[in-house]
């Protein structure tokens, strides 16, 4: 499996070969074939970006529309695929990722988050965003802007400051120490706002309330005007990866609305790194591990 998901790109032939054995009354063995039908539905979504409708990934792979739902299912059942709610697509899960120890491109973050994106805004009504840590710094990896006159416009592929923003601030709270210390040295902390932090022992203190509370906070610390909540996204590994944010202007994003965009924006952040392979330790059990 390891080497099919590695080497998917030089592999173009696999769903021709499928479709000329599909059609063959000479298919060899009905598990052997299975196996094979199985990889190229593997290999098919993960040289795919986003989800893949059952109708495509049919057609794709030369497979009658009974057979490949078929097939599947079976692999959602088995914990290789997930099935989208709303669209009833299909992508990979995070298992490829676990047995190959491959990590996610700020893209395929970007791809994957999407979604959580659509939802998160149309339940709060304002802009959000999914930032990456990648190179060392804080890149907007995805984004849906609110609907109507008034938005917060944001670009992806554009950098952020690591401590005056929520996005920021949300990676920092769980990133390894060494790897803060080393963005605030190639980063000075600048006051970009009257509100922006500006020294280390006042950014430690930030983060040391970040990870008690869960969240972090922009409250006109980058741009006067903005506010920002951001949460962590985790990986399968429990590193941090990314983090997802709900942002507007400070007309709109009172502390009332603060408060109020917390869960939805919980609950989209959990499921992203769920997808992402993350699973949550149960407060009773992580002293074990300290």
């Amino acid at each position: 499996m390891a080497i099919a998901f590695k080497t998917m790109k030089q592999l173009p032939g696999r769903a021709a070969r499928v479709r000329s054995k599909a059609s063959s009354t000479d298919a060899g063995p009905s598990t052997h074939r299975s196996l094979e039908r199985g990889l190229a539905v593997l290999e098919l979504l993960a040289g795919t970006a986003g989800p893949v409708a059952l109708t495509d990934a049919a057609r794709r792979l030369g497979l009658h529309r009974s057979t490949a739902h078929h097939l599947m299912q079976t692999l959602v059942g088995l914990g290789w695929l997930r099935q989208e709610e709303e669209t009833r697509s299909y992508a990979l899960t995070a298992r490829l990722h676990q047995l190959t120890e491959r990590r996610w491109s700020a893209e395929q973050i970007g791809d994957l988050a999407q979604p959580y994106l659509e939802r998160l805004t149309r339940e709060t009504g304002e802009g959000s965003s999914v930032a990456v840590w990648t190179g060392g710094k804080v890149t907007i990896a995805a984004k849906r802007e609110a609907d109507g006159p008034v938005r917060v416009v944001q670009d992806v592929g554009a950098v952020r400051p690591i401590y005056c923003t929520a996005v920021g601030k949300a990676l920092a709270a769980w990133l390894p120490r060494a790897e803060v210390v080393a963005a605030l040295a190639r980063e000075p902390m600048r006051p970009l706002t009257p509100k922006t932090i500006t020294t280390p022992e006042a950014f430690e203190s930030e983060l040391r309330r970040i990870r008690n509370a869960g969240y972090a906070l922009d409250d006109e610390e980058q741009f006067k005007g903005l506010r920002c909540i951001a949460m962590p996204v985790f990986c399968y590994t429990g590193e941090v990866v990314a983090s997802m944010c709900v942002l507007g202007p400070r007309q709109r994003m009172t502390h009332q609305k603060l408060l109020a965009v917390r869960t939805p924006l919980a609950v989209l952040a959990r499921e992203l790194s769920e997808q992402l392979g993350f699973v949550r330790i149960p407060p009773s059990h992580r002293g074990e591990n300290a």
